[in-house]
Formats: structure tokens, sequence, C-alpha cells
């Protein structure tokens, strides 16, 4: 009871104090209120202080009358209170002791909770680490996959080409097979037709050789009247030597042996705006004509140049017949004559002039440059 008044009091006083600092702070708006209004305001503040005063003395009167009771009380309720207040020191006790008892068990609570806690983390991160291998497992599995459908990709591709390959070998083995017939009948027709024209080109060669022998004895007797002996010796000489290279050439050649017969056309050269095909053996033969040529030329020029007389390859009789080295073989008579005075004519400029533009001296015997040989002849490979 003794509580209650002084809380009482100590409202009164709270609220008196709000209403007193409201009332006492000036501002523009009270300034401007007129005189009534704090009168009215000084009357309200002291009937509340003597109401404050009097609830003041009324609390103090009750509490000297609640002090002045126990001491009237009896016996009985002086045991009732300890008993009151043993049963609220029991109590308290009681309460304090279980508060303990929860102090006590707060650290092992929290521990506990910290545990939980933690084995719930691991739990997540085992289920995590689970779930990353079974995505890891599923990943691998779709790899294998793929890789196993890309390796069975590539080896249906290599099967597929070794199957195009062979069935390629098949057919070019067939195709090697037809062409090896077809050669052995175009070689057939091919020999039968070059032992033709063979023969053709010695009846024409021995038509010429008689008709070679009247044009010799005029040339001789020409050059013995204009006294040009170094052309005239030249000319034996190169009469000699060319009986010689006939028989020579028809002691060897054999028409059962003679490979010219089988070996294809290997080569093609041009002339006067035509292509011709030959092989080894006619290639051979050109490239010997235009060397024969040289050489012949080059003696032919020194002859003029010792006789005083004036330049004129057309003039020599090895120009004219142009069959030196040739006995009706392998090329047709005009393509040697041709290239044998394309020699001649680069070998009597060298012998006439004293000199070597187009070939050279080695081993006793002229021979035309390659280079020179090459632009001449401008053989093509056909393979």
């Amino acid at each position: 009871m003794k509580v209650n008044i002084l809380n009482r009091v100590v409202v009164v006083f709270v609220v008196s104090g709000v209403l007193l600092i409201g009332t006492s702070i000036p501002t523009n708006a009270q300034e401007n209120q007129n005189k009534q209004q704090s009168k009215e305001q000084r009357k309200a503040a002291q009937q509340q202080s003597d109401q404050q005063q009097s609830a003041q003395k009324q609390a103090n009167k009750q509490q000297r009358k609640q002090q002045a009771q126990p001491q009237q009380q009896p016996p009985q309720a002086n045991q009732q209170k300890q008993q009151s207040q043993q049963q609220s020191q029991t109590a308290q006790r009681q309460a304090d002791k279980q508060q303990r008892k929860q102090q006590a068990q707060a650290p092992q609570q929290q521990q506990q909770s910290q545990q939980t806690q933690a084995a719930q983390k691991q739990a997540n991160k085992q289920q995590r680490q689970q779930q990353s291998q079974a995505a890891q497992t599923q990943a691998d599995t779709q790899q294998r996959q793929q890789q196993t459908q890309a390796a069975q990709k590539q080896a249906n591709k290599q099967q597929r080409q070794q199957q195009n390959q062979a069935a390629q070998t098949q057919a070019d083995t067939q195709q090697r097979q037809q062409q090896a017939q077809a050669a052995q009948q175009s070689s057939s027709n091919g020999r039968q037709q070059r032992v033709d024209q063979q023969q053709q080109r010695e009846t024409q060669y021995r038509q010429q050789l008689s008709e070679q022998r009247q044009l010799t004895q005029q040339r001789t007797s020409q050059l013995q009247q204009q006294r040009r002996m170094s052309q005239y010796r030249y000319q034996q000489q190169y009469l000699l030597r060319l009986q010689q290279l006939r028989l020579q050439e028809a002691r060897s050649y054999n028409y059962n042996r003679n490979s010219y017969f089988y070996t294809a056309s290997n080569y093609r050269y041009s002339r006067g705006g035509s292509y011709y095909e030959t092989n080894q053996y006619g290639a051979n033969l050109l490239r010997r004509a235009v060397n024969y040529g040289y050489e012949q030329g080059f003696r032919s020029g020194q002859a003029d140049r010792q006789d005083r007389w004036n330049s004129s390859y057309q003039d020599s009789y090895a120009y004219q017949d142009a069959n030196y080295g040739y006995s009706g073989y392998y090329v047709d008579q005009s393509d040697y004559n041709y290239y044998f005075r394309e020699g001649f004519r680069r070998g009597y400029e060298d012998g006439y002039g004293s000199r070597y533009q187009y070939g050279r001296y080695s081993n006793g015997g002229y021979s035309i440059l390659g280079s020179v040989l090459s632009s001449i002849l401008n053989l093509e490979s056909l393979r």
C-alpha cells in the first residue's frame, strides 16, 4: 500500500512538472496571446500545486499509519508473515537454483546447438559433394558415350575409306590390266607400223644416196678448179667418214633384236609449226645430228678460212648433204637433215671465226654446248 501511494505521488509530480514545463516555454504564438490566457494558466498551475501538496500530505499520513500498524498486530500475524517470508525466500531460492541450472545448461545447449549446426553443415557439405559426384559421374558417362559414338563414327569412316580404297585399288588394277592389254596390242600394232615406216625410210635413203654420188663428183671437180685445197681435203675426209659410219650402222642393225620397235614414244618436238613424237632412240639420234653438224661445220669453216674463201656455210657439200651419221633409222631423213644443218651453221661460224661461241673443243673433237643443244631441239617429255 505504501508503494502504491508513493507511485501515485511520483506520477502527480511528473504530470505537474510536464505541465509546468509546457506552460513555461515561450513561443512566438504565446507572446501573441492576451494576458487573460496567462492568468488562467497561472491559476490552473496553482490548483495543480495545491492538489499535489494535498496528495503528498495524504500519502505521508497513510505511511505513518501503516508504520504504526505492525506494532499492534498479534503474534499470529507475525508468524504468518514470517511463514510467508520463508515461502517467498524458498521460492526465491528455487527460482535462483532453476536459473543457475538453466545458466549451467546454457553452454551445453549452446555446444549442442553448435554441434547440431556443424553436423548440419557437414551433412549439407556431404550432400553437395554427393550431388557434385553424381553430376560428375553423369558428365563422365555422357562423355564416354560421346567418345564411344565418336570412335564408332571414326571406325565407320575408316571402314568406308578402306572399302573405297579397296574398290579403287581393284578398279586401278583392272584399269592397269586393260591398259597393259591395250598397250600390248598397241605395241604389237606400233611395232609393225614402225617396221613399215623404217623400211620406207631405208628405201628413200638408198634412192638419195645414188643422187648424192653425182653431186659429190661435181663438188669435187669444182673445188679443184677453184683451188680450194683445204676445203677439198675436208670434203674427202667427210665422204670417207660418212661411208665408214654407214657400214658400221648396217652391220649392227637388226630388226628382230632392236628395242626401238617395242619402245613407246616419250618425247615431242616441233619443226616448221608441226609437232612430232619419238622415243628415246629417236631423241638420241636427233641430239647426235646437232652435234655431228656442229663438228663438221667447224671443220668446214676452218677450211674456208685457210683457203681465204668468203664465208658461206650453205655452199659447203656437208651442209647440202646433211646425212652424216644417218642410216635411215629411227627418225625421218628430213628431220635429221634439219637438225644437222642447225648444228652445222653454228659450228661453221665458230670455225670460220676461230672462236667457241656455240661449242667447245675437247679430247680431239668439237661438240656443241648443252644449253645451245637444248634450245635447238626443245624436246618435251610426254611422261
